[in-house]
C-alpha cells in the first residue's frame, strides 16, 4: 500500500492480468480536461516510465500517475468492479468535489 495511492487486490489483480497479456509494463493514470464536470480520469498501459512519474507497485501490479495529475489523485483508491451489465475501474477520491450525472467527470476544488 501507499500512502499517495491505494490499489485494491481485485483492481491489482486486473491491472496485473492485463499486463501479462502484454498490453504494457504498467497502468499509466491522468486527468485530462472534458466532460460536464470539467475533468475525466485517462488510464493507458505504456512501456515507458519518465522519471517524474510517481510509481505504485501492489501484487505485481505496476500503475503510475502523470506528473500533472498527483496532486490530484493524492488519497484516491482504485478498486475494480466486476458485474453482471458492467465492469471497470473505481476511483474513490477525496479530492473531488463534484461528478456529472453520468459518473464520467469530475470537478476539483481549487485552493
Amino acid at each position: 500500500m501507499s500512502n499517495f495511492l491505494n490499489i485494491s487486490k481485485a483492481a491489482a489483480s486486473h491491472i496485473r492480468t492485463i499486463m501479462e497479456g502484454g498490453a504494457g509494463k504498467a497502468l499509466r493514470i491522468g486527468l485530462k480536461k472534458g466532460g460536464c464536470a470539467g475533468m475525466e480520469y485517462t488510464m493507458e498501459y505504456v512501456n515507458e516510465i519518465s522519471d517524474t512519474d510517481e510509481v505504485i507497485e501492489v501484487d505485481g501490479a505496476k500503475v503510475v500517475i502523470a506528473p500533472t495529475a498527483q496532486m490530484f489523485l493524492f488519497g484516491t483508491e482504485i478498486d475494480y468492479e466486476s458485474g453482471l451489465l458492467e465492469s471497470g475501474f473505481k476511483f474513490i477520491n477525496p479530492n473531488v468535489s463534484e461528478t456529472c450525472g453520468c459518473g464520467e467527470s469530475i470537478k476539483f476544488d481549487v485552493k
